[in-house]
């Protein structure tokens, strides 16, 4: 007779900690300024310019930032470049001094 093959379940947690409602503030504050880095970098490195021969006008020109800011605020929630790590914990470890 075969043994009998039991279910695999997830171990019985409780539900995940949320971080305190400070932390995540100073967590969305580094993403922003990510961001808000990486839009800047994308906008001087001419990313989203237009070739010369089919410009969209000035119409284009104006909405250039917010596809920029788009683009770069899509980077950071695929992990970006780093700086909101290490922002987050260069203002986490300011806030926690200044208790």
């Amino acid at each position: 007779m075969p043994d009998a093959i039991l279910p695999i379940t997830a171990p019985a947690t409780g539900p995940s900690p949320l971080p305190p409602p400070r932390d995540a503030a100073l967590r969305k504050a580094a993403e922003q300024l990510e961001s808000s880095f990486l839009a800047e970098m994308l906008n001087f490195a001419g990313v989203n310019k237009p070739p010369q021969a089919f410009g969209g006008g000035i119409g284009e020109a104006q909405f250039a930032s917010f596809l920029d800011q788009a683009q770069a605020e899509a980077m950071v929630k695929h992990g970006g470049i780093g700086l909101a790590d290490k922002l987050y914990a260069e203002l986490k470890e300011r806030a926690d001094a200044g208790r």
